[in-house]
């Protein structure tokens, strides 16, 4: 290392000192070790009828004092996400009439199960904690009269994807954008992570979501509102604690999105990101854009596509580490992981960029923050349609009026070729669900699965809501397809089914389900405590170690013995095995179905690893998360 690089990192890391101080660091820490020990509970609220009124969502202590860990706010019916150390909770809802945050006589209320403990390990996220309130409502544990949060806040905000707010939204300013940045767990309790709307869901404009960047809110999107075509395009913002583990927030994004896309059915969106944004609309694109291949078009501004030094020296020398710096190494695993696939070729890609940075003997060129070289990272650039250089620094871009002219200009290009391009026939499906099995509480959301008949590729993920039975869904592309309806613990009576869909015509697809027992894991080795994302499923933030070498995996009970042996190579698409519901190990990931209820053992040897064996109770038809078991060396 020769003596000017030294003094470059000697200045940076001082400069680093000097914007950190010692009680933001302290903060800092505290912040992060609850994060290490959090996780993320998901569900829905299923109501037949309500009065106004916001829901609450809460998860309470089971003992007397049913202290509330958190709470959450929805404008209708629909997903919640709650954030809860390790323990044992109940999970229930009630509509607040008169927005009070106190559960009181007269307003409807339901609860997971009747009730239903909770078990919520640390980290990761536990799925699929529904809740019903009933017509006259019903009883819960939760006392009458008692108040969620005292004080309460002086307004109730939805954080339900959907929400309508205004750019200068008190939940806007740049205070809490600096809290997202410094304090990602105290944000996320208090704001969640969500998709906002400025106005009702118009299905004849396309949807564009913006993406802030570090420390920033929707408010910075303000001048590229102002100049777009409102006529054309609705915009949305996605608002999240940018000091968070990029990863798991892609995989909010998902689940946001999948959920307004369940409601909305709309068929196309844009998506334009500032900044770490970029960093989080890649994520999402090259590790969900198959599973959600809606995204038409992508914009990124000044994104450091080759990550930040500073976050390294971070990494390095803070005493306290920002979550998102780990991401931002230059070196580093995340950065590395963007790279590994392509983004889907549905999606047409444009950088723009500016040159209006610091020039300094201790720094490299720049746009006042991010070094060129990251902003121009050749990786990104080979997919790119065109790269833009601006006479802006890294901020500036962002209300420029030459930047917005010609993001307006590829805007509205390229819908405008969207619109004119030679119409496709397209025709529609009506889908009708049922199953042979009742579950408690809601029914499980199922997901519709077309792939073009004799070739690969074009496969078309559509979620639905457990009450759309009957809906009409479309318009899908005319042609032959193979469908396929997959739930979690249920089996279709038919699968791989051949379907013609005609232009402007309706096909029918019926489909009916059957409770069925299975039991699904992965394994791994040991993983430092600082390497666990919160909020993120943990088979999905843990690298697949490939060089886990499985001798034998074995399940025993109700007088059955299975044996799988391990395969090697690509990953599976999840939706292959979940469509053929057949016994499988691959890599270090395991699935077993078609399981009657009862007690399980499962035995498993690894070379270089301590026997594993694990315990299993499976109730057909009944949604079990299943989480990574680390293994121990010998």
């Amino acid at each position: 290392m020769n003596f000017s690089f030294k003094l470059i990192q000697a200045v940076s890391f001082l400069l680093l000192c000097f914007l950190i101080t010692s009680c933001t660091l302290i903060q800092l820490n505290k912040d992060v070790n609850k994060s290490l020990e959090s996780t993320v509970i998901t569900g829905r609220v299923r109501a037949d009828s309500l009065e106004t009124g916001p829901i609450i969502v809460a998860a309470c202590s089971v003992d007397k004092k049913k202290k509330i860990a958190h709470y959450t706010v929805l404008h209708e019916p629909g997903e919640y996400e709650l954030m809860v150390g390790q323990g044992e909770y109940y999970v229930f809802a009630f509509q607040d009439k008169n927005s009070n945050l106190i559960y009181e006589q007269g307003e409807l209320a339901g609860q997971h199960g009747s009730p239903q403990k909770v078990q919520v390990p640390a980290v990761g996220v536990v799925f699929d904690i529904d809740i019903v309130i009933p017509e006259q409502g019903e009883s819960i544990v939760f006392p009458q009269g008692k108040a969620i949060a005292s004080p309460p806040p002086h307004k109730l905000y939805s954080r339900q994807a959907g929400a309508i707010a205004q750019l200068d939204d008190e939940r806007f300013a740049p205070e809490n954008g600096s809290k997202g940045f410094w304090e990602p767990y105290a944000f996320f309790k208090e704001f969640g992570g969500n998709i906002y709307f400025l106005e009702k869901y118009d299905p004849t404009k396309t949807p564009v979501l913006f993406i802030h960047g570090a420390a920033g809110t929707p408010e910075g999107w303000q001048y590229f509102v102002n100049h777009m075509d409102r006529t054309r395009f609705q915009p949305w913002f996605f608002y999240y604690p940018t000091g968070a583990r990029i990863d798991s927030i892609s995989y909010l994004l998902l689940w946001k999105l999948s959920n307004l896309q369940a409601k909305y059915q709309f068929k196309e969106m844009y998506i334009t990101a500032h900044s770490m944004g970029g960093l989080v609309a890649r994520s999402f694109l090259v590790n969900y854009g198959q599973k959600f291949p809606l995204v038409k078009l992508f914009i990124a501004l000044a994104t450091p596509w080759g990550g930040d030094k500073m976050a390294e020296y971070g990494v390095e020398q803070s005493p306290a580490v920002i979550p998102s710096w780990r991401d931002m190494q230059p070196e580093g695993n995340f950065i590395t992981s963007l790279y590994r696939k392509k983004m889907p070729e549905q999606v047409r890609f444009y950088m723009f960029y500016g040159h209006q940075g610091t020039r300094n003997p201790f720094s490299s060129n720049n746009d006042g923050t991010i070094a060129l070289s990251s902003l121009l990272d050749s990786r990104p650039q080979a997919e790119a349609q065109m790269n833009y250089a601006f006479n802006e620094d890294h901020t500036s871009i962002i209300s420029s009026k030459e930047v917005v002219e010609q993001y307006n200009t590829i805007l509205n290009e390229f819908a405008e070729q969207q619109n004119n391009s030679p119409q496709q026939s397209a025709g529609y499906l009506k889908v009708q669900v049922s199953y042979t099995y009742k579950t408690e509480g809601a029914m499980p959301h199922p997901r519709l699965i077309l792939r073009p008949a004799g070739r690969e590729g074009g496969e078309i993920v559509t979620f639905l809501q457990d009450e759309e039975n009957s809906k009409l869904l479309g318009p899908f592309p005319a042609g032959d397809y193979v469908a396929n309806m997959i739930v979690e613990a249920g089996a279709p009576q038919e699968k791989n089914i051949p379907i013609s869909i005609k232009s402007k015509t309706t096909e029918e697809l019926d489909v009916t389900f059957h409770a069925d027992g299975e039991i699904r894991g992965c394994v791994t080795s040991s993983l430092k405590k600082e390497e666990k994302v919160i909020g993120m499923p943990d088979y999905l933030y843990r690298a697949v170690d490939k060089n886990v070498k499985i001798q034998s995996l074995t399940l025993q009970g109700q007088g059955i013995r299975r044996e799988l042996q391990q395969s090697t190579g690509e990953d599976i698409n999840n939706y292959d095995y979940l469509i053929e519901r057949a016994d499988v190990c691959h890599n270090t990931c395991f699935a077993f179905f078609g399981l009657p209820a009862g007690d399980y053992t499962l035995r498993l040897q690894a070379e270089g690893y301590k026997n594993l064996t694990k315990k299993y109770s499976v109730l057909p038809g009944k949604i079990k998360y299943f989480r990574i078991t680390e293994l121990l060396p010998e």
